[in-house]
């Protein structure tokens, strides 16, 4: 694969500047197997479809075609579950969990890593984070009935915010 240099300009990062060393979508770390693709995360609606909406020229213009985006504010109707599963970002910093390479946390983490930038320590730790999501898909099928999207519909959303398709528990 031909290496290729992407540079960053929107609200959060100026000239940030990043490489794609693997194909878009592949060459995944054997532990970290998503469900969802961004691009699927975006059409059925994550983060009150506010995530991203100023910086489309970082992604593939297909990701946001048919996606569940609102160019003001936050609007939890148009997540998947029509509910708000969200944590400030301020809480996200005060915990943590933000890399000053992606500074508006997993979700970017995920789409730059899906698009084919990889950096292993950091690749590592959100790959961790993933990987413990896994408790609420555990809380999901020991306290619903298959597919039965009206019990727990947070914890739902949340875990479609991590590239798991809780439609399908």
């Amino acid at each position: 694969m031909t290496r290729r240099t992407i540079v960053v300009n929107d609200r959060m990062q100026r000239g940030y500047r990043y490489a794609l060393t693997e194909p878009a979508g592949r060459n995944f770390d054997p532990d970290f197997t998503p469900d969802l693709t961004p691009r699927e995360m975006l059409r059925l609606g994550v983060f009150g479809g506010k995530y991203m909406t100023d910086s489309a020229g970082e992604f593939p213009e297909s990701w946001f075609r048919g996606a569940r985006l609102s160019p003001r504010r936050r609007d939890p109707s148009l997540n998947c579950f029509g509910v708000d599963a969200s944590q400030p970002l301020s809480v996200w910093r005060a915990k943590g969990w933000i890399h000053p390479d992606d500074p508006r946390g997993w979700f970017q983490w995920y789409c730059r890593y899906y698009r084919g930038r990889r950096m292993p320590a950091e690749d590592r730790r959100q790959i961790g984070r993933w990987k413990a999501m896994r408790r609420h898909v555990r809380q999901l099928h020991r306290h619903c009935e298959s597919c039965d999207w009206s019990c727990r519909p947070r914890q739902r959303q949340a875990l479609l915010h991590w590239a798991y398709d809780s439609r399908k528990i």
